[in-house]
């Protein structure tokens, strides 16, 4: 039944469960919502709905920020469904009131202030059936439930822990920061913290319960359920605490620079240690898989290209601008002694050089009319005192020894100018040297100032070495991610879905297809790049095992990029209606949507906002309210998106119904011989 539904050409929907309104919800959605939101798609005649990740994270809002790779989030558990609410003092009945009035005026849902209320009323609860609750685990059906999810022992004992210490991260607690398996199995078994791990437990136990029902109830629909995996976890997790070993602390994931982020993304996550994870025949990895088809069909693997290679950086910088790939073969000392460079111009390309009058200009173009000469020139002394080291006699300067990324620069209290221009030359070199002897070829190499001093000569014998080692190194990502990908593959009947976005090697599709990995195809995005007008790709010309969608969680939804990102005559002329109107409406958003989902892509999925569209009812003021996230930025703001109206009335929206039921209508396009189009 499984692979018989996911095989299908289905439409769907993406909605994050804290995103759905309930008839009783407090304010955020919650898993029991979903049955409901199903007998909504049902009417729609969507085949899919794609969740956001549903982890613990804890009072932090990212659902890819998550506290426990198996654990689920006390935010979406139904409190009034729980057994042990029939039995709850009158009060914590008085206060689920209050709270429900209360967060049920807010447009977007507060994570904070719900999650703390919910919390405080669950341990109120919790403290009235206690004694009943320890018998369930001493022999009942919370022992067998235990037993069969082995991994809330160290999620209790750690959350514990984290409870304890004010919600601070494991690296600051007084104790217990380094905790071996025997050591949290002491602690597990300590009578005296018996009751506050099994409120952690039986916090999971019920949620696996609601959550269990709501998958059924979407099943049952005939709707495939998909969730999504995110590929890294929070260093600030029960696993990175309880297994140090499958993690390299060292660096910091995230990804390499792009028009978005011209200094990249520094995600502040761990790498993974694969050697060590292959020592158990990637066990941590197999179980993630085994708890998540519990309850999908489908799975979005978050970051697919972390499978292959992984931007990294030094854990001293705040950018990744100095990021390097892991794995990559590397240039070495040897390559760069027979393309001509001794060891002073593999210095001069390795480490940053600031000649006297570069750093006095920028002084002068800062501070010139604010202070005299004299004044400049004691905050130039200052700065050579502190962070530079001068090359011989020269008007050269080198960062000191000690400096060992932004960070350090950073710690050196300068003037805000003066340290963003230090962090401009931190980062002026052709190489990376992150080990004696190995360099990786930053990602601005060429516009470096060692670079530009290369003869053409010397520039191409340079450009042919790195290409030979991108080449290399891409056969190694090739295995790599064959080897990871094809493990999750075969660790469930879930159709896997790949989120292969960013600088793609050509060795990911490659894979991919082969391992029968559904890609993703962001309809904005999916252009031929390198041509020119960059037009788009053609929606008959989409792989068959792909995802194709208008917009994404991290993107503006399809009505705030039609009006204030697109260009409008270009996309109007590729989808062949040059007159569309430059005003959002329902018309425009059924044109648009309409036209995607002819892509020949086996799911085709659109994100509640951009389906909402279809109805003039469901339109917010400011197009930019209706985003789940702006990436870059940290607020509150940000995942915590809420549908206008709860599903009942939503439901009532006939107008809505039938244009979303006409989307999954529509039939694929036909390939053809097409002009070549804007």
């Amino acid at each position: 039944m499984q692979k018989q539904m996911t095989g299908r050409r289905l439409t769907g929907v993406v909605v994050p469960i804290g995103a759905l309104r309930g008839k009783g919800s407090m304010g955020v959605g919650e898993f029991p919502d979903l049955a409901g939101f199903a007998a909504l798609c049902v009417k729609m005649k969507l085949g899919l709905i794609q969740l956001l990740p549903v982890n613990d994270t804890g009072y932090e809002s990212s659902p890819y920020s998550s506290l426990t790779a198996f654990g689920l989030h006390p935010l979406y558990l139904r409190i009034e469904d729980m057994e042990e609410y029939k039995s709850a003092p009158a009060g914590v009945r008085e206060k689920m009131a209050a709270a429900g009035r209360d967060f049920e005026k807010e447009a977007r849902f507060s994570h904070h202030q719900i999650l703390k209320s919910k919390m405080e009323i669950l341990r109120d609860i919790y403290a009235a059936n206690k004694a009943a609750i320890t018998q369930k685990a001493a022999g009942g059906s919370l022992a067998a439930w235990i037993e069969q999810n082995p991994w809330v022992k160290e999620y209790a004992v750690y959350r514990r822990l984290k409870d304890a210490n004010s919600e601070k991260s494991w690296q600051e607690w007084p104790e217990h920061r380094l905790a071996s398996a025997a050591d949290i199995e002491a602690l597990w078994k300590d009578e005296t913290l018996r009751e506050e791990h099994l409120f952690w437990v039986w916090l999971q136990e019920a949620l696996d319960v609601q959550f269990t029902a709501a998958s059924a109830a979407v099943v049952e629909a005939g709707i495939v359920l998909e969730g999504d995996l995110p590929i890294l976890m929070n260093e600030d997790s029960c696993d990175v605490w309880a297994h140090p070993e499958l993690f390299n602390r060292e660096l910091s994931a995230g990804a390499p620079p792009d028009m978005y982020s011209p200094d990249g993304q520094n995600w502040g996550f761990p790498i993974y240690d694969w050697k060590a994870h292959a020592g158990d025949n990637y066990a941590w990895w197999r179980q993630r898989i085994a708890v998540a088809a519990k309850y999908y069909q489908a799975y979005r693997i978050d970051h697919v290209l972390g499978f292959f290679r992984i931007w990294a950086s030094s854990r001293f910088n705040y950018s990744s601008a100095l990021g390097r790939f892991v794995p990559y073969t590397p240039v070495t000392t040897g390559d760069l002694r027979k393309l001509g460079f001794d060891k002073s111009r593999i210095r001069w390309a390795s480490w940053p050089h600031i000649p006297t009058g570069e750093l006095w200009n920028a002084l002068q173009s800062n501070w010139g009319d604010l202070f005299n000469e004299a004044e400049i020139a004691a905050a130039a002394k200052k700065i050579f005192a502190k962070a530079l080291d001068r090359v011989n006699n020269e008007e050269l300067w080198i960062f000191k020894k000690k400096i060992r990324g932004e960070k350090d620069i950073d710690a050196l209290d300068l003037h805000p100018a003066i340290r963003s221009y230090l962090f401009r030359a931190w980062h002026d070199r052709i190489f990376l040297e992150y080990q004696k002897g190995k360099f990786f070829p930053v990602w601005y190499f060429r516009n470096s100032r060692a670079y530009n001093t290369l003869s053409a000569e010397e520039k191409q014998n340079l450009e042919d070495l790195l290409e030979k080692r991108r080449v290399k190194s891409e056969k190694i990502w090739e295995a790599e991610g064959k080897k990871l990908l094809s493990i999750l593959a075969e660790s469930s009947s879930m159709l896997p879905c790949a989120e292969d976005l960013g600088a793609v090697p050509d060795c990911v599709p490659k894979t991919l297809a082969r391992l029968k990995i559904l890609g993703l195809r962001v309809v904005r995005w999916f252009r031929r790049w390198d041509w020119d007008g960059q037009p788009y790709v053609p929606f008959e010309e989409y792989p068959e095992l792909s995802v194709c969608t208008p917009a994404v969680h991290d993107s503006s939804t399809v009505r705030e990029w039609w009006e204030r990102e697109a260009n409008q005559e270009q996309f109007a002329g590729f989808i062949g209606v040059p007159s569309l109107p430059s005003v959002y409406n329902p018309g425009v958003a059924k044109t648009i949507l309409l036209k995607t989902a002819t892509a020949r892509s086996r799911f085709r999925v659109f994100q509640i906002q951009d389906l909402l569209h279809l109805s003039n009812k469901w339109y917010a003021p400011d197009p930019a309210s209706e985003r789940i996230n702006v990436p870059g930025t940290s607020n509150e703001f940000n995942w915590t998106y809420r549908l206008p109206a709860t599903i009942d009335e939503i439901a009532k929206d006939k107008d809505l119904i039938r244009a979303v039921a006409d989307l999954c209508k529509v039939k694929p396009a036909k390939k053809q011989q097409r002009r070549l189009c804007c």
